[in-house]
């Protein structure tokens, strides 16, 4: 089938990839000329595992083009797939400005029967809202031509997206009549080899379908971390309740990791939709509400640790704290709503120095903090520890999971560690001599 992608961020360009792997023509249609040049040589902009190959083999191929002009992007394309960015605006809603846009140069551009499809995630109702602007666009120009707008909202996560895409749980499809259904059944075919796969629903059950889904998770991630806080002030150990809770199948293992907060592109900005949405329609989301609240508090928690720690020793002004982990979470070097952001702004606005290391993201980090000058790059883990008076773990990369902890000790000024991710235990802490602050338990290592 011929496709037509708008935009070639995270989800663009992992759906653009994914479908020419399949043997679909797709053109990807992107406003910035860097980006479209950078990937015409078979280059990408963003780091997920597994895209760049799938980008150079496709473009080699010719089954995946880019280009700037939408008019050569529609020609002959039959799906034409919505996936710009919609970032909260300053109410904590969704900004569908991007949306809008690309709605209004497809209704100004179509010459023949296009489906239209919202894949970027947006609040319940953007579908009527695009199809009233084309249908405008249509009108100013005397022509009547035929068009369905669908919700198709993806699944991805950042550091798995390629798979997550190539190997879905589910595929929703929001559509309002059988023929469009049937189509976009044939388009996911190779997805759903073992099993049926697509779920086809109303579109507006699909729209909150995709907010309903990361905000269940979003609550997840919270109530472990206000568990994790509770944990440290009664004594218990918040590993162990995990285990406990987890054991029962209705709860289960994923998203209840401790740690300090989610971040990224999704979590944060849907979470607050979904919130500013209930509110427009009249209802007060309290649970929703919550979770946003809480993860809001729990980007402190760490940061606090460690201004607390160094009262006692003189302050936290003059400080350097070395920092492992930028990006969200690991596979990404994605930056969006990070809690090490959180913690490198608190800590140098109390005037400590940070020193940072990240296998990928450390070009998002040196345009983020291009104006901090008590934040700093290293070119190694180990580089960040020189002259730090304490490590912070921000990010679980796998490079930091069984470091040279002899090195580390010999390295820092006080063998301090504040670990935001839990991935040390803290007996073996203890017995290496590190004084050892995580997520969810009481501190080891000495006087606190």
């Amino acid at each position: 089938m011929n496709i037509c992608i708008v935009g070639t961020g995270y989800v663009g360009l992992v759906t653009a990839a994914c479908f020419a792997e399949m043997g679909n023509d797709v053109c990807c249609v992107d406003v910035n000329e860097r980006v479209v040049e950078t990937l015409r040589r078979g280059a990408i902009h963003i780091y997920e595992p597994g895209l760049k190959e799938l980008v150079e083999e496709n473009t080699s191929q010719g089954r995946l083009t880019f280009t700037t002009d939408l008019k050569e992007g529609l020609a002959g394309a039959l799906f034409v797939f919505i996936t710009v960015g919609t970032p909260c605006d300053d109410k904590g809603g969704c900004d569908l400005s991007y949306v809008e846009q690309v709605a209004s140069e497809i209704g100004r551009t179509m010459e023949d029967y296009k489906i239209v499809v919202d894949k970027s995630t947006v609040p319940v109702g953007t579908a009527d809202r695009v199809k009233e602007i084309i249908l405008r666009e249509l009108q100013a120009r005397s022509r009547s031509i035929e068009f369905d707008v669908v919700s198709n909202p993806e699944f991805l996560k950042e550091g798995d997206a390629v798979n997550d895409f190539m190997k879905p749980d589910r595929v929703i499809v929001g559509a309002d009549n059988v023929r469009v259904a049937e189509l976009f059944k044939v388009l996911y075919a190779p997805f759903a080899r073992s099993r049926e796969k697509m779920m086809i629903m109303g579109v507006k059950s699909a729209e909150m379908t995709k907010y309903a889904a990361n905000c269940m998770l979003a609550t997840k991630i919270s109530f472990i971390n206000e568990v994790a806080n509770i944990c440290e002030r009664v004594g218990a150990d918040v590993r162990e309740v995990r285990l406990g809770i987890g054991s029962d199948h209705r709860i289960g293992y994923n998203f209840i990791y401790p740690g300090m907060g989610y971040g990224g592109s999704c979590f944060p900005k849907d979470v607050k939709a979904l919130i500013a949405t209930s509110r427009q329609h009249g209802y007060e989301p309290q649970l929703v509400s919550a979770v946003d609240m809480v993860n809001t508090d729990q980007k402190q928690v760490l940061p606090g640790k460690i201004v607390s720690y160094f009262e006692s020793r003189g302050g936290i002004e003059g400080r350097t704290l070395a920092l492992w982990g930028l990006s969200f979470k690991s596979n990404t070097d994605d930056m969006r709503e990070a809690p090490s952001v959180a913690i490198i702004r608190a800590l140098t606005a109390a005037g400590a120095r940070v020193q940072a290391y990240d296998p990928v993201a450390m070009d998002r980090a040196r345009e983020l903090f291009k104006e901090e000058a008590l934040f700093s790059l290293a070119e190694s883990q180990y580089a960040a520890l020189e002259g730090a008076d304490a490590l912070a773990v921000g990010t679980e990369w796998n490079q930091f999971r069984n470091p040279d902890f002899n090195k580390i000790k010999e390295t820092l000024s006080e063998p301090v560690i504040f670990d935001g991710r839990n991935l040390y235990a803290p007996s073996l802490m203890e017995s290496l001599g590190f004084r050892y602050f995580c997520i969810g338990s009481a501190a080891v290592g000495g006087a606190q």
